[in-house]
C-alpha cells in the first residue's frame, strides 16, 4: 500500500506543479518545451486539487484558492467565433489554450467536444466538493454553474442527434462524431443533463447504436470493445457506473464498469499470449492505451524489421489492434478501480523492474518500449501527461476511498444526465453518498470476479483507424 500511497501523492504533485496558480491553466505536458495548455489537463486538475485537500497534500484552502483562480479565468476568456481572439465558444473551449494569452493556440486547433466534457467534469467536481457556506466556496459553486449552464450542447448536435467531436472557424463543424462505447459517453450524459441546453434522450440512444456491432469474445472475455484502455478510463473516473444499467446494459445482464474490467482482464491476457513478440510483456507487465513513443522508425529487432510509432492510440480489442512494444503505466494504473488484483502486481512488478528509468518525481513516466533499443538501453518518455497523470490519480483515490465517485453522486447533473439516458438501479435511487473520504476499503471494494466466458480466438485486429484521443 505504500506503492500506492507514494504514487497517489508525486502524481497529485504533478498538477499543482504544473498548473499556473494565477490563471489555473494546466499544460498538456510538463516539464517540457512545449508552451500550450490542455482544456482537458485543467478538468483533471480541478479534481486533483480536492484530492490533495482530502489527502493533506494541501490545505482546503489552497485547493479552493486555486480552483477559483481556475474558474474565473476561464469564465472571462473571450467566447466567439474569430479564429485568433477567442478561448472557446457556445460554452465550449479549443482542444489546446495558449498559456500566455488563454486564447486558442494555433489555427490547427479545434473546438472540442470531449476536450470541452473532460473540462466540465472537472468543473462540476468542483461545484459539489466546495459544499461550505464560506464566501469563497459559495463563489466556486456560482461560477461553476455558470460555466457547465454556458455550455450549449445543441448547437454541437449534428441532426442526426450524435454530438460533433467539434467546430473551427476554418471548416466549421468537422466530420467526425462521437458513436459507440468509448471516452464520449461522459459528453453524451454532461449534455443529457444540462439545465440550459439539453440533449434529449435520442441523442444516447444514437451513441448506443453501434454497441451490437462492438460487443464480442475477445482474449477470454466478452465484453463491448474499445481498444485502448482511456477510453475505458475516462468517463469512470468520476462516474461510479457499478450497478447502474441503461436499457442496452439491461438487455446485456452488465454494467459498464464491469465491461471495463473485463476490457482491463483481455488486455492482460492479450499481453500473455503476445502475439506481437514484443520484449517484456507478461502478466505483470501490459497496458496498451494513447500515449507517446520512440517515434516514427523501422528498426530490425531480433532479426525481423519491426516499425514503432510516436504519439499514437495503442490498444487491443476486437474493433483494432495498434502494438509497436510500448508499454504505458496509466494503462495499468488508471485501471485500478476495475481490477485492482491484476494492476497492483503489475505496478509493483514494473516498478522492480524498470522503475530507475520509469518512475520519478511525478511518479510513472508517460511510456517506455523495452523492445525499442538505444544503445545498451530501451526506450523511456522523458514526459508526464496530464490526460494520462490524471486517470492514475482519480481512478486510485476511487478504489482507495470512492472519493471522486461519491463526490459526483452528489451533482445533480450527473444525476439527471445518467437518468434521462435510462441509466436505473445501483445507487441512483439512494441518497447522496457523502463526499468525505471513507477509511481505506479497498477489500470491500474490490470488484466482483469477471464471469467466466468462452475464450477467444486471439484475433489481432485489422487495419481500422484507431479512435479519437484528446491530445
Amino acid at each position: 500500500m505504500a506503492m500506492i500511497s507514494d504514487l497517489e501523492h508525486r502524481t497529485f504533485q504533478w498538477f499543482w506543479d504544473a498548473g499556473d496558480p494565477r490563471t489555473g491553466l494546466v499544460p498538456d505536458r510538463y516539464p517540457s518545451g512545449q508552451t500550450f495548455s490542455s482544456v482537458a489537463s485543467i478538468g483533471f486538475g480541478l479534481t486533483a486539487y480536492g484530492i490533495g485537500a482530502t489527502r493533506g497534500y494541501i490545505t482546503r484552502a489552497q485547493a479552493a484558492t486555486r480552483t477559483l483562480a481556475t474558474l474565473r479565468y476561464l469564465l472571462d476568456a473571450p467566447q466567439n467565433d474569430s479564429p485568433d481572439a477567442a478561448a472557446g465558444y457556445h460554452g465550449f473551449y479549443y482542444h489546446f489554450l495558449n498559456r500566455e494569452t488563454g486564447l486558442r493556440y494555433s489555427h490547427d486547433i479545434e473546438l472540442s467536444s470531449i476536450d470541452t466534457a473532460l473540462l466540465m467534469e472537472g468543473v462540476l467536481f468542483a461545484r459539489s466538493f466546495y459544499d461550505r457556506s464560506t464566501p469563497q466556496e459559495a463563489t466556486i459553486r456560482d461560477l461553476a454553474d455558470r460555466l457547465y449552464g454556458r455550455v450549449d450542447w445543441q448547437w454541437m448536435k449534428r441532426p442526426d442527434n450524435r454530438l460533433s467531436m467539434g467546430w473551427s472557424p476554418e471548416h466549421q463543424f468537422i466530420p467526425s462524431y462521437w458513436e459507440g462505447y468509448s471516452e464520449g459517453m461522459m459528453a453524451y450524459i454532461l449534455g443529457l443533463g444540462s439545465p440550459t441546453h439539453p440533449l434529449e434522450p435520442a441523442s444516447w440512444q444514437a451513441w448506443l447504436s453501434t454497441n451490437n456491432q462492438r460487443w464480442g469474445d475477445y482474449y477470454g472475455q466478452t465484453f463491448l470493445n474499445f481498444a485502448p484502455l482511456f477510453g475505458h478510463q475516462y468517463s469512470h473516473a468520476w462516474i461510479d457506473f457499478r450497478g447502474v444499467r441503461d436499457e442496452w446494459a439491461r438487455g446485456r445482464q452488465i454494467d459498464y464498469f464491469e465491461n471495463s474490467r473485463r476490457a482491463v482482464y483481455a488486455q492482460q491476457a492479450y499481453a500473455i499470449a503476445n502475439p506481437g513478440r514484443w520484449q517484456g510483456y507478461s502478466a505483470t507487465t501490459w497496458g496498451l492505451t494513447a500515449c507517446d513513443g520512440p517515434g516514427e522508425s523501422t528498426r530490425k529487432v531480433d532479426g525481423q524489421d519491426r516499425h514503432f510509432l510516436s504519439y499514437s492510440a495503442r490498444g487491443a480489442g476486437r474493433d483494432y489492434t495498434q502494438d509497436d512494444g510500448t508499454i504505458a503505466p496509466t494503462a495499468a494504473a488508471g485501471s485500478i478501480a476495475f481490477a485492482p488484483e491484476i494492476v497492483l502486481p503489475t505496478l509493483r512488478d514494473m516498478k522492480n523492474r524498470y522503475g530507475q528509468k520509469i518512475y520519478g518525481r511525478y511518479g510513472f513516466v508517460d511510456a517506455f518500449n523495452p523492445s525499442f533499443h538505444s544503445g545498451q538501453s530501451y526506450w523511456t518518455d522523458s514526459e508526464y501527461l496530464g490526460i494520462d497523470q490524471g486517470p492514475i490519480l482519480l481512478m486510485i483515490e476511487n478504489w482507495r476511498t470512492g472519493l471522486v465517485w461519491n463526490v459526483m453522486k452528489r451533482n445533480p447533473h450527473i444525476r439527471a444526465g445518467l437518468e434521462r439516458a435510462g441509466f436505473e438501479g445501483g445507487w441512483l435511487p439512494a441518497a447522496p453518498a457523502p463526499a468525505v473520504a471513507a477509511p481505506d476499503t479497498r477489500t470491500t471494494q474490490l470488484a466482483p470476479a469477471p464471469a467466466t466466458t468462452t475464450r477467444a480466438s486471439h484475433p489481432t485486429g485489422d487495419d481500422a483507424p484507431p479512435p479519437a484521443h484528446p491530445s
